[in-house]
C-alpha cells in the first residue's frame, strides 16, 4: 500500500473512530466532547477525500472548499447541507458544548454518519 493510500485509510479510520467516540461522549452527557469529535469526524473524512482527489486541505478554510467540490462532484445537495451541520458542531466546541442541546447534537451526529457515508466513494474507502 502506498503512503498516500495509507494516509487516506488512516484519515477515514480516524473519522469513524471520532464518530464512535462522539456517541460515547453524548451518552454520558459530555456535549463539548461530543461536538468536538463529531466535527473531527467530518474534518478527517474531508482530509481523506482531499488526499484521494489531489485537493488541497491544510487549513480550516479548505474544509469548505473540499466539501463544496465533493458536493458538486457527487451531485449531492444533501452533502452541502451536512457540511454546514459539521461547522455547527465545530462552533459548539468553542461554546464549551452549551450552544446546542443533547437532542440537536444527537441529530447532528447522525448527520455526520451520513456525511461520512456520502464521502467514502470519493475517498476510495467504500
Amino acid at each position: 500500500m502506498t503512503t498516500a493510500k495509507k494516509d487516506i485509510a488512516a484519515h477515514s479510520a480516524q473519522a469513524h473512530a471520532f464518530l464512535a467516540k462522539a456517541h460515547e461522549y453524548l451518552a454520558v452527557g459530555d456535549l463539548h466532547q461530543a461536538s468536538e469529535k463529531g466535527w473531527g469526524a467530518a474534518a478527517h473524512m474531508g482530509k481523506a477525500v482531499a488526499l484521494a482527489q489531489g485537493w488541497q486541505y491544510d487549513r480550516h478554510s479548505h474544509f469548505h472548499q473540499v466539501m463544496n467540490r465533493a458536493s458538486q462532484q457527487l451531485g449531492s445537495e444533501r452533502l452541502r447541507l451536512l457540511h454546514g451541520r459539521a461547522e455547527v458542531l465545530h462552533v459548539n466546541l468553542y461554546e464549551l458544548g452549551t450552544a446546542l442541546d443533547e437532542k440537536t447534537i444527537a441529530q447532528d451526529l447522525g448527520d455526520m454518519a451520513e456525511l461520512l457515508e456520502l464521502l467514502e466513494p470519493l475517498a476510495g474507502t467504500s
